[in-house]
């Protein structure tokens, strides 16, 4: 698995990898985000449903949960070591990236958020990614828990 631009940035800093790499790795990152917009300009009704399916979906989460903690647990699966969707998550923080753009409904490698279960000191969640066909995807649960700095952190999953 290719690490994300964060994951990449910080091994530059570390020293771990030179400008050079970091260039190349980014580059691949790139070629993705590329290869996705041309899909999306050659089917341009397909990309519609799904941004209006993903814009749905985080409404409803917004609605229930609050877009702040919507945008705390996206940046918390995003910092999570060997989970596939952190790749698409990595910007979960920054405030002008609305929290639908995360959201992968129906393109694959999908990435839906099931259910996110608060409980006294803890959220619990459950997230669906991988393949779209309907139960095909992988179902992961995770407890975030709050750290030193108030920061969500994902701490258990199942």
């Amino acid at each position: 698995m290719t690490p994300t631009p964060n994951q990449l940035f910080a091994q530059y800093e570390r020293g771990e990898i030179d400008r050079g790499q970091l260039h190349a790795l980014m580059a691949v990152h790139a070629r993705e985000l590329i290869v996705e917009m041309e899909d999306d300009y050659q089917n341009p009704a397909k990309a519609w449903l799904e941004g209006l399916l993903a814009r749905r979906a985080a409404g409803r989460l917004e609605r229930r949960h609050g877009a702040r903690l919507l945008r705390e647990i996206l940046v918390a699966l995003a910092e999570v070591p060997d989970f596939p969707p952190a790749r698409h998550l990595w910007n979960a923080a920054h405030p002008d990236v609305p929290p639908h753009c995360f959201l992968r409904m129906r393109r694959e490698p999908v990435f839906r958020i099931v259910s996110i279960g608060h409980q006294p000191e803890a959220i619990e969640l459950i997230v669906e990614h991988g393949e779209a066909g309907r139960g095909r995807g992988t179902r992961r649960r995770f407890v975030l828990k709050r750290d030193a700095q108030w920061r969500l952190q994902a701490e258990t999953e199942g």
